[in-house]
């Protein structure tokens, strides 16, 4: 079994910062690209950004140059470091994580919970 985990949403005033985290667990081979998504109220979800198991970056434009993801293999982790924040990024973010498992060494789409991030003008 593998779950997904994020963490780090709130309430914060336009200009201000957060970080999500994502933690993956279980019967995990390898982890291959992970990525934050987000969808607000009446929307479709989103992409964020993400980022591959060799580090290459991928970011919305609406967040270039004020959200940075990045990842730590050794915990199986991905942050979302988000500044400047704008009442516009107001949504539910939810983690993703291509994740090739022990059983089977297929590679398989996961989700978390998501996560609320408000943002407060």
């Amino acid at each position: 079994q593998v779950q997904v985990v994020e963490s780090g949403g709130g309430l914060v005033q336009a200009g201000g910062s957060l970080r999500l985290s994502c933690a993956a667990s279980g019967s995990i081979f390898r982890i291959n690209t992970m990525g934050w998504y987000r969808q607000a109220p009446g929307k479709q979800r989103e992409l964020v950004a993400t980022i591959t198991g060799g580090g290459s970056t991928n970011y919305a434009d609406s967040v270039k140059g004020r959200f940075t993801i990045f990842r730590d293999n050794a915990k199986n982790t991905v942050y979302l470091q988000m500044n400047s924040l704008k009442p516009l990024d107001t949504a539910v973010y939810y983690c993703n994580a291509a994740i090739v498992v022990f059983t089977t060494r297929y590679e398989y789409d996961y989700w978390g919970q998501g996560t609320q991030v408000t943002v407060s003008s």
